[in-house]
């Protein structure tokens, strides 16, 4: 069982975590911009790279995204008094767990391999 100051110093980082990651997104909102295919301005190996780059941006996004969801669902079971319980068990999950990762929903038995 976690302590309020424990739960609260959870919630902090989550807060924080959640702060940067919408702050990276918003930086390399850019990344994902279509490219432009005018051979004229732009070789052919450049644009490859561009595109390249590009998708490399979206999947960021997409997992950037994910984290954020977990996130906020972290933040909402501190909110409802249910942190630190599986979702799936309603066991404890363990505090090194969650130390690594405060967003963690699943105890380690319930981890699908």
């Amino acid at each position: 069982m976690l302590s309020e100051a424990e739960i609260e110093a959870f919630r902090a980082r989550l807060l924080a975590m959640q702060t940067e990651l919408e702050d990276l997104r918003q930086i390399s909102q850019g990344e994902t911009e279509p490219v432009i295919l005018d051979q004229q301005s732009v070789g052919r190996l450049s644009r490859m790279d561009a595109m390249q780059r590009q998708a490399m941006g979206a999947e960021q996004g997409r997992r950037r995204g994910h984290d954020l969801q977990r996130i906020a669902a972290a933040l909402k079971r501190i909110e409802e008094e249910e942190f630190g319980a599986c979702v799936e068990c309603g066991d404890d999950i363990a505090k090194g767990r969650l130390n690594v990762d405060p967003a963690a929903a699943l105890c380690i038995r319930c981890v699908p391999n």
